[in-house]
């Protein structure tokens, strides 16, 4: 690495404070003490708050241009309408990078491989090394032509390519320069766990994240209804904010199109009709989570996109057990019946079956508890895995 403090351009998709958004900023906030500088290319949104407490300079734009082509998320019938928005959006993003041309960067970091045929534009622009950050599951190598064309742009033009863990990894060829960094966590030592309640209180289960179907939200409400059903003692705290809130023509037409369906309002009427208002209950967003964690017992991850996000890694470091919709869980996504239960697929009775074990046995939620904890030690510890990366950018700027 040069002398002088390395400077890394980061192009980040959403202007949401979701998952990959927190990631970026508890990493970058370590590289930065370890002397990376960072500018940081994304929608003007929420997030970008925060990325200039984290030391960011950052760089507002319309929106960045993306190719998705993830598995669950590909474009397919309906879903082709959204390139429409990609390309209304690829001027504003061409000129995002044009008026940096100029400046000088010694990398590239792409925060989502989505970003991948901007961020090659990018790389030509500027010649720097590109990272590429893999966060979500890709269609299985050889799955159709955009797969093997965006593999190829991968062989090609990323000189290093990041999977946030095993199961990601598992979706990619195994001839890219791969490597493997968790997305590590800032959780200070001293964490709390859940303070003592009298026999009696519910054992409350929690779900933090955007409310979109995909999440699972509509399950979980359902398995909340045949819990009470059963008579268990149990209570739902809900922790996220809507995906979109539209109005006029153009809610309308992504309504129609059903892409901008209005979950919360949805999830609130099915507490009504199911009769849940006791045993459910909606938080809205939190920006800081952590003041949420001390308050479970466990924490259900029932998403339909097969695996295990940010908030599993996080209660775990609160000694807080979770349930996952994960058909073969690897090893750094859960130990099935060791830091959680892993149930094959986001069925409401199936999340009610393990809910319910867990919520009834004490004994066995405290242990995997306490597992989960030592598991989330040797695995997501931000200083670690933050050296990792560091490691990685030095790598790549020797051989530059």
């Amino acid at each position: 690495m040069n002398d002088s403090l390395p400077r890394v351009l980061y192009l980040h998709p959403a202007a949401a404070f979701g998952g990959a958004s927190k990631s970026l900023i508890e990493l970058f906030t370590r590289l930065h003490s370890l002397g990376v500088q960072g500018t940081v290319v994304t929608p003007d949104g929420p997030v970008c708050e925060a990325f200039v407490k984290a030391g960011m300079d950052v760089r507002k734009v319309k929106g960045l241009s993306q190719f998705d082509n993830t598995r669950f998320s590909h474009y397919r019938r309906l879903r082709w309408i959204i390139l429409l928005r990609e390309i209304f959006l690829l001027p504003f993003s061409l000129a995002a990078f044009w008026h940096l041309r100029h400046e000088k960067f010694d990398l590239l970091h792409v925060n989502e491989v989505t970003l991948l045929p901007l961020a090659i534009f990018a790389k030509w622009l500027l010649r720097v090394p590109m990272l590429v950050h893999v966060r979500s599951l890709q269609r299985a190598p050889g799955s159709g032509l955009r797969t093997r064309l965006v593999n190829a742009w991968l062989r090609r033009h990323a000189d290093a390519v990041v999977a946030i863990d095993h199961t990601v990894a598992a979706t990619l060829p195994t001839d890219l320069p791969l490597s493997i960094v968790h997305n590590g966590l800032g959780i200070e030592n001293d964490v709390q766990t859940l303070s003592a309640r009298r026999a009696d209180d519910p054992v409350r289960v929690g779900f933090l994240g955007v409310l979109i179907p995909l999440k699972g939200i509509y399950e979980l409400i359902e398995a909340m209804r045949i819990l009470k059903a059963r008579k268990v003692n149990i209570e739902c705290l809900i922790a996220g904010e809507n995906a979109r809130k539209l109005t006029g023509l153009k809610a309308w037409a992504l309504r129609k199109l059903g892409f901008a369906d209005d979950v919360c309002a949805n999830v609130e009427q099915m507490i009504s009709d199911y009769g849940l208002q006791v045993q459910v209950r909606m938080l809205g967003f939190i920006a800081d989570v952590r003041s949420l964690y001390p308050q479970l017992d466990i924490l259900c991850f029932p998403s339909h996109l097969d695996a295990a996000g940010r908030p599993v890694f996080e209660a775990a470091f609160y000694s807080i057990p979770s349930v996952v919709a994960l058909t073969d869980p690897m090893p750094d996504a859960l130990l099935h019946e060791v830091t959680g239960l892993a149930i094959p697929h986001p069925d409401p009775e199936l999340l009610a079956d393990a809910l319910q074990r867990l919520a009834e046995d004490h004994v066995f939620r405290q242990t995997l508890g306490r597992q989960a904890r030592q598991w989330a030690e040797e695995n997501f510890v931000i200083e670690a895995n933050a050296q990792l990366m560091h490691d990685l950018y030095r790598r790549l700027l020797s051989k530059s």
